[in-house]
């Protein structure tokens, strides 16, 4: 007689409390081999905590709503839409270093058009989380490939890895580029490269 194997999705952890996550900042502080007692380590995990609420928000926004208002009037534009340089901090989900870059997001709207304030907000909601830079990539281009319903998407991210030039290999002055082309951006080469020249223009 075979069992039958089910694949529960496990339930997510509970969140500890803000004093349990100072606490836990103590820990490392006191294993880095500090004295947690002393005068500019006393408030560091209350700091430290706070400082997490901001680098990590991205956990508590909807990158989804900033898409919902669009506008349509705008007398049938249909050529691309181009956001260059979007900065962002984030952080590498393997060692908790910092990832500093920006991102270039284009469009091709399909009848409506969005803020262009509202890209930015959905580059920061992916990248204020834990990431590895392919993943945000794509999490930026789908997200707005699927609310947005445009013709195509584009997106490219350039970032430095500070899990490589503080820790490791220890190489500085390196940077990482990743893409991903979503309809329209794949398929017609012509549309992908000029969307390419747009981003490197007047560098």
């Amino acid at each position: 007689m075979s069992l039958a194997i089910t694949n529960k999705k496990q339930a997510k952890p509970r969140k500890p409390s803000r004093k349990q996550a100072e606490e836990a900042v103590r820990t490392l502080l006191l294993w880095a081999g500090e004295d947690t007692r002393r005068e500019g380590l006393v408030d560091t995990p209350k700091r430290v905590a706070k400082a997490y609420e901001d680098w990590f928000s991205g956990y508590k926004s909807n990158p989804i709503e900033y898409l919902k208002r669009t506008f349509e009037e705008v007398d049938g534009y249909d050529e691309m839409i181009v956001l260059r340089d979007i900065g962002f901090e984030s952080h590498c989900e393997h060692h908790m270093a910092p990832i500093i870059g920006k991102a270039h997001v284009g469009y091709l709207p399909n009848n409506k058009v969005v803020g262009i304030s509202k890209l930015a907000r959905v580059v920061e909601a992916f990248a204020r989380r834990f990431q590895v830079q392919e993943k945000m990539t794509a999490q930026i281009a789908n997200c707005i490939q699927d609310v947005l319903q445009p013709k195509g998407v584009a997106v490219v991210v350039e970032a430095v890895h500070q899990c490589m030039t503080t820790r490791g290999v220890h190489k500085s002055d390196v940077s990482m580029v990743t893409s991903q082309m979503v309809g329209t951006f794949r398929k017609d080469a012509r549309t992908r490269s000029e969307f390419l020249r747009m981003i490197d223009a007047q560098r």
